[in-house]
């Protein structure tokens, strides 16, 4: 089953590696993701608190997870691969839209297409539907909180925070024992003022082919979406840029035993990462990876044109 699974993974990272090199993303194919969430990172496995907390330099995410008032328990946190697919989306309609309001449609099923989920895997506790109202239910009910840790120029020291409801507002009808089924008022939710704006002040373009090829891992899907800010960053800038291991286990990989251990995991997938993006050029050097300046990011701006 194992064996089967990957090798269906590895299918499609050719297949998508293919098409990207050969054809450049159509406006359909472009996805977003706000550049905070890319600097830092939502738990790859299911914490086991109620809250959550990242750090890549001075810059601190956190996440308080909602509460169901009708059954008295708290919803938990937002974790893995659907979640990340769920808020590409979602940023990807607000930038698109420029509104707050986001439409869901009318069908469980064809929400889950959008995501590249498989609507046919089952309504069991381990079928794409259960799970996806799973973490939809942690994604709009929870609390982000972003918080930068500051020194000002006589050595003083500071912080500001933004904290922030990610949907306080919504309407969700669908049935995830009966995917296909239509419901007659369309679902939809209102993302909160001050998320929205955070999100959309500098998303990251990215190609959604890559994302639905990487989405079997939370991990891969991170490390995709830092390479291309990277790549923006060190051609932008003409200068390489290096990202030490210790940082980068910092930033994705504290829920891995030690930075060795996560290192192993990190470079096998960061292969895969490579394979989908045809103009991404970064090394592994001693302590770190070193990403080139000849390096290009996923969606290439019409400035380097």
């Amino acid at each position: 089953m194992t064996e089967n699974l990957q090798r269906k993974s590895v299918k499609k990272i050719i297949k998508a590696a293919v098409k990207i090199a050969q054809d450049p993303a159509t406006d359909q194919e472009k996805a977003y993701m706000a550049v905070h969430l890319v600097q830092a990172n939502i738990p790859h496995s299911k914490p086991k608190s109620d809250v959550w907390s990242r750090r890549n330099g001075n810059l601190v995410l956190g996440i308080q997870a909602g509460y169901d008032f009708k059954t008295n328990k708290s919803v938990g946190l937002p974790y893995g691969s659907i979640p990340r697919l769920i808020l590409l989306w979602l940023i990807t309609e607000a930038v698109r839209t420029k509104s707050r309001r986001i439409e869901l449609g009318v069908s469980l099923a064809g929400f889950m297409r959008l995501l590249g989920l498989n609507p046919e895997t089952g309504g069991g506790k381990r079928g794409d539907a259960k799970r996806l109202k799973e973490q939809l239910q942690r994604v709009f009910s929870a609390k982000f909180s972003f918080e930068w840790i500051l020194t000002d120029e006589k050595g003083r020291d500071g912080y500001k925070w933004l904290n922030m409801e990610v949907a306080p507002k919504g309407e969700l009808w669908w049935d995830d024992k009966n995917p296909e089924q239509n419901d007659i008022f369309g679902s939809w939710v209102e993302l909160g003022e001050q998320f929205y704006n955070a999100i959309i002040a500098s998303p990251i373009p990215l190609d959604i082919r890559a994302l639905f090829a990487l989405k079997q891992s939370p991990l891969a899907l991170d490390l995709y979406m830092l390479m291309s800010y990277e790549a923006y960053k060190a051609h932008k800038s003409g200068k390489p840029h290096f990202i030490s291991w210790a940082s980068l286990h910092e930033q994705m990989g504290s829920e891995y035993t030690d930075v060795k251990d996560f290192k192993k995991r990190a470079k096998a997938y960061l292969r895969k990462v490579k394979a989908v993006s045809p103009f991404l050029s970064v090394s592994d050097e001693k302590g770190g990876l070193m990403v080139a300046p000849d390096s290009l990011p996923a969606i290439i701006p019409k400035e380097f044109h």
